[in-house]
């Protein structure tokens, strides 16, 4: 896929992941979205949900915060732009086959969640990229596993999650 039927697959899926889960959603239509794809809503409660496709296992977040800065800085510029009512779906099609009918893999944090595993990353020296599973095998992080954390994966226990918190 391209990086725009990327993006396109990930809002539609993260979109039904939500509404066969139960919530109401409002999509947002057109270019350059402020902050957020789909917002969610439980109630009188509702989320705002920035979705991110990836089909080579890991989501470029911080990049463009880069230059000048620190790791750690260009990953707090970058969680520092989201509202508390903001979570990030992560949509992963790497190794997802369509003709077995298998689904792609979506994991659900917030700005602050993944802003802390990013730091984490090589070895704790940070990353401008978030990887769903990647051992470094050289430099200085050779030996460590940069890993999403289990209790990310989509589910209604940690949609719920989220909406107790606000």
């Amino acid at each position: 896929m391209n990086p725009h039927q990327v993006s396109v697959a990930a809002e539609s899926y993260t979109a039904t992941l939500f509404a066969w889960a139960d919530f109401d959603v409002s999509v947002q239509y057109g270019a350059n979205q402020p902050e957020y794809d789909l917002v969610v809503v439980c109630g009188e409660r509702m989320l705002k949900v920035s979705v991110k496709g990836s089909n080579d296992g890991g989501w470029g977040l911080t990049q463009s915060h880069k230059r000048g800065r620190t790791y750690s800085e260009a990953i707090d510029l970058w969680v520092n732009k989201h509202t508390q009512n903001t979570i990030v779906s992560l949509v992963q099609f790497k190794n997802v086959d369509l003709e077995k009918g298998e689904a792609p893999r979506v994991y659900l944090a917030t700005p602050k969640e993944i802003g802390e595993e990013m730091k984490k990353s090589r070895g704790g020296h940070g990353n401008t990229v978030l990887r769903e599973r990647h051992i470094w095998h050289n430099g200085i992080a050779k030996g460590h596993t940069d890993e999403i954390p289990e209790k990310w994966k989509f589910s209604r226990e940690r949609i719920e999650e989220f909406f107790r918190q606000k």
